[in-house]
């Protein structure tokens, strides 16, 4: 017979757990308003001084600036579905581009050895596996043409309803500043929880596991994904601030590029000098259940980068200011004879 006591005992821990997760989670949430509010409240508040004196630094080359935007401007003769297009789609794809081609040659040939130094996993890529490269390049390709580009059409049919995106004015410089943070603490949020999403085992299973197939990953993978993945997690989390805030061409093209290097950056494999870390995001690729988000605010606050950092990667997660490799000053910690 069953004791039921003991069974009695059984529901109140399971009850207890159950609060505590929901409490914890909960308490993760306010906390994470509270960051993001707050950081939102100084932005505003300190736009029109810190950032006022930068607008007068850079006055002479904003007009320059609005020079060349309207000779683009009247180049594409009011035809602004085109200038969007072009802008949001040319100039970022282009960027993403050159930059992978350039670790494309370095991940194929090992050259120049400069650049190798950096690798975050030294025995992984070695060369990189040529068919398996070509086979994440197609998939990027194909996301990019078939998804990427629909979805912009679309962004600029909402960002028309929300105003004049491809205003003859370009918007001043503290307000892009703004409007960049904006997107950047908005991307943080939806791509942590949609990412943390497709880690469900019935859509890791079918989605995100194609991600994953690269544990050490190299720059041209930031794309490589299943197409519902690449709507969800890859394109919506970056097109939600400018839809939002009804960016201008200039911001939203320049956002675009920002976030298409930041992404490659965090899966080229290598931690180079005076770039982003890409610890946080290559530790994710090793371990699969740590460090979901961009920032990595979201992670502290939910506890999901509670391994992390207790590695020697956490340790290195910082900007190299100089040319020894972090591997080499902060390396793994040996392990003792048995």
């Amino acid at each position: 017979m069953k004791n039921p006591s003991a069974s009695n005992t059984h529901r109140t821990d399971s009850r207890i757990r159950r609060q505590d997760a929901s409490g914890g989670l909960w308490d993760s949430v306010k906390k994470a308003a509270f960051v993001i509010g707050s950081g939102l409240f100084f932005l505003v508040a300190f736009r029109n001084s810190v950032t006022w004196h930068l607008q007068r630094f850079w006055g002479a080359s904003g007009d320059f600036w609005q020079t060349q935007w309207t000779r683009l401007y009247v180049a594409f003769d009011g035809n602004e579905a085109a200038l969007f297009i072009t802008g949001t789609m040319l100039v970022p794809t282009l960027a993403f581009w050159l930059f992978n081609g350039f670790l494309m040659v370095v991940d194929t040939t090992g050259r120049p050895s400069f650049i190798t130094r950096y690798r975050i996993q030294a025995d992984k890529n070695n060369p990189v596996d040529p068919e398996k490269l070509r086979h994440a390049v197609w998939t990027v390709l194909r996301n990019q043409l078939f998804l990427s580009v629909p979805l912009v059409v679309l962004t600029y049919v909402v960002m028309q309803w929300r105003g004049e995106p491809c205003s003859p004015e370009l918007p001043t410089f503290h307000w892009v500043l703004l409007e960049l943070a904006v997107c950047g603490l908005l991307e943080e949020i939806f791509f942590y929880y949609s990412h943390r999403l497709v880690h469900h085992p019935v859509l890791y299973k079918h989605i995100h596991k194609i991600h994953h197939e690269w544990t050490a990953p190299v720059g041209v993978v930031s794309l490589y994904a299943h197409p519902v993945e690449h709507v969800c997690s890859n394109m919506f989390p970056a097109l939600i601030g400018p839809m939002l805030l009804g960016s201008h061409l200039a911001t939203t093209s320049l956002w675009f590029t920002i976030a298409l290097l930041v992404t490659t950056v965090s899966h080229c494999g290598y931690h180079l000098p005076l770039l982003p870390s890409p610890e946080f995001h290559d530790f994710h690729h090793l371990k699969f259940n740590q460090c979901y988000g961009v920032l990595g605010v979201l992670d502290r606050l939910h506890g999901t980068d509670d391994k992390f950092r207790k590695t020697k990667s956490y340790e290195r997660h910082t900007v190299l200011l100089g040319l020894t490799p972090l591997n080499e000053s902060i390396p793994e910690t040996a392990k003792r004879p048995q």
